[in-house]
Parts: C-alpha cells; structure tokens; sequence
C-alpha cells in the first residue's frame, strides 16, 4: 500500500469523460503529455463520421492521425469498433477514444475515468483507476512488472491482455484504461531528452510508423496535474 493516498503522492493523473446526444457521441482525455477529443456521429446503428480534435499533444506528426482515425471507423457498426483493429495504424489515444465513445454512445450517464499513478515509493508505483469518483481497480508496478496483486504478480504491463479478458465485462473496459495509463506514467522518470528521438520508438502508433518516424519532432507542454489543483479537462469543454 502507498504510505499515503494517491491524491496526496506526485504523480501521473488522466481523467477521461464522455458526453451524448442525438445522433452523436464524444469522449475526451487528459493526462501530463495529451488532451484530445473524439466525436462519432451516428444513426443509431454505424458511424457516419468520426472527427478527432488535438489539443495537446507530444509530437509534431499526431495530427495527422484524425485522416486516419476517420478512414479506420466511418462505416463502422459501433458494436463492432473494438474488432475494427488497425491500433499501430491511428494515434493509440483517439483509437481508444473512439472505443470508448462508440461503447457508451447510448448512456443516459455516460461514465468520467480518473487515473492515478504515484511517482516510484521505494522503487513501487501505486495505479487505481475510478469510475464517478469511485474505486474500481488497482494495483502496484515495478520496472513494467505487477508486484500485488498476487495473482498477477510478474506479469508485464504489456502482457496482461488475457487476465482483463478473464474480468467481469464492466471491468474490462477500467482495467485496459489504467494499463495504458501505467505505462504512461513510466515516462514521468525518463529524461525528456531520452523520450524525444521517435526513430527508437517501436512502430506501434501513427507517429512511429516507418514513414513518418524519421520527421518526427518532440513538442508540446507537459503538465504536471499532481503539483497543483486543476485536474484534466478542467478547462476542457465537453
């Protein structure tokens, strides 16, 4: 357990949220490196169009994934969004933002996210995800490994895929959001300078495919939501 509660330890924070309406869907997020939206219209069955909005992001190719991100969900039945595939082929963040959007685009109460992730305690980070404020998942990270729970002790970040497949279906959907966002956090401890070279990057987004790696340049501001009182998407309009 972390000596103290989350809210009171440096660290990553990402908050995702999502609004309805007549024919329409939009989900958003926010964390230290990103703040992104995505809209899905609808006919009540299919998207007809998909529009991504960058706000903030890290590298100066991302927005040219909204093209790509429309090409890979327009025409798409919002059932089937999870089985459209082609993640490594759109920016992670908005593919996970269409998912999220076509998979409550009929809730009367859509649901907000809140991801915290300590900075390391004693080597250790302490994830939760919340569900409308309310505890949902957690668990303790080291070097990309889970130390508790039990069991899953050992297991890489990258390689829980079959223990959230294992998850009752309502938390499925929070343990792949805090997964991500665990991952995110580790970059918190790398120099920017050591993040920032996207030629070392695995091809497994827009920005670090083959083609457009090599043009890549780091920007953007980092915000440090732990250090202050504004949370994500505070100032982010829905």
């Amino acid at each position: 357990m972390p000596p103290l509660p989350l809210d009171q330890l440096p660290g990553f924070r990402r908050r995702f949220r999502v609004a309805t309406g007549a024919g329409w869907v939009r989900s958003a997020v926010e964390d230290d490196y990103h703040c992104m939206r995505v809209t899905v219209h609808h006919d009540g069955e299919r998207a007809t169009d998909v529009q991504g909005e960058m706000l903030r992001v890290p590298w100066t190719t991302c927005p040219g994934a909204t093209a790509q991100l429309r090409q890979t969900f327009t025409g798409v039945a919002l059932r089937d969004f999870p089985a459209r595939g082609d993640k490594p082929a759109n920016c992670t963040h908005l593919h996970d933002l269409a998912l999220l959007a076509a998979a409550h685009a009929f809730d009367t109460q859509p649901p907000f996210y809140d991801i915290l992730v300590s900075d390391p305690v004693d080597g250790r980070r302490h994830a939760e995800i919340r569900r409308d404020g309310q505890p949902v998942l957690s668990w303790t990270e080291s070097d990309y490994r889970i130390v508790e729970p039990a069991g899953i002790a050992g297991t890489r970040l990258d390689q829980l895929r079959n223990w959230i497949d294992s998850l009752a279906p309502d938390r499925q959907e929070a343990a792949r959001l805090l997964r991500w966002g665990n991952i995110l956090a580790n970059g918190r401890q790398i120099p920017l300078e050591k993040q920032s070279d996207a030629t070392r990057m695995p091809p497994n987004c827009y920005t670090f495919q083959p083609e457009r790696k090599t043009s890549a340049r780091r920007v953007g501001a980092i915000r440090d939501f732990s250090s202050n009182t504004i949370r994500p998407l505070d100032s982010v309009a829905l």
